[in-house]
C-alpha cells in the first residue's frame, strides 16, 4: 500500500460540476493514484449537513470508473466534521487516495534491501515561493 490522502475541496455557492472527474480518472488510469473513497457533503442554508455517496449524485456518471473500488473510509463523523467546517450554502468533495505511484517505488526500494525512513510534504505555497524566486 502506497501513502494514502484525503483531501476536501470546497466549492462556494455549492458550484461543483463535475469537471474534476476527468482528471482524477486520467491519474487513475495511469496508475499515479487509486482513488479509495468519494463523498460529497454540503451545508443548506439552514445549516444542516447532508452528506452523499457519489453514486447518488446527479454528477454519478462522471465519476464511473472512480468509484467501483471504493473502500467506504469516511465515517458518518468524518463527513459531518466536513460539514460542519462549510459556510451555509457550500459544498465539498471528499477524496481519498491511494499514491499507487509511491507503492511501486516503495517495492522497489525494499526490493533492494532500502527503507523509506522519512517521507513529508512541503506546502506548496513554500515551493511556489521557492520558484518564483529562480526567476
Amino acid at each position: 500500500m502506497g501513502p494514502v490522502d484525503v483531501a476536501v475541496i470546497r466549492f462556494k455557492g455549492s458550484r461543483f460540476n463535475g469537471d474534476v472527474a476527468p482528471s482524477l480518472l486520467d491519474l487513475q488510469d495511469a496508475g499515479t493514484i487509486r482513488i479509495l473513497d468519494l463523498a460529497f457533503v454540503s451545508r443548506d442554508s439552514d445549516g444542516s449537513v447532508v452528506a452523499t455517496e457519489v453514486v447518488d449524485t446527479e454528477f454519478a456518471s462522471t465519476f464511473l470508473g472512480l468509484t467501483s473500488r471504493q473502500l467506504d473510509l469516511l465515517s458518518e463523523e468524518d463527513l459531518d466534521k466536513v460539514g460542519d467546517g462549510l459556510d451555509p450554502g457550500d459544498s465539498a468533495l471528499v477524496l481519498v487516495w491511494e499514491h499507487a505511484w509511491a507503492r511501486r517505488f516503495g517495492d522497489a526500494v525494499r526490493g533492494s534491501h532500502g527503507e523509506v525512513r522519512s517521507w513529508e510534504r512541503i506546502p506548496r505555497d513554500v515551493v511556489a515561493t521557492a520558484m518564483a524566486a529562480l526567476s
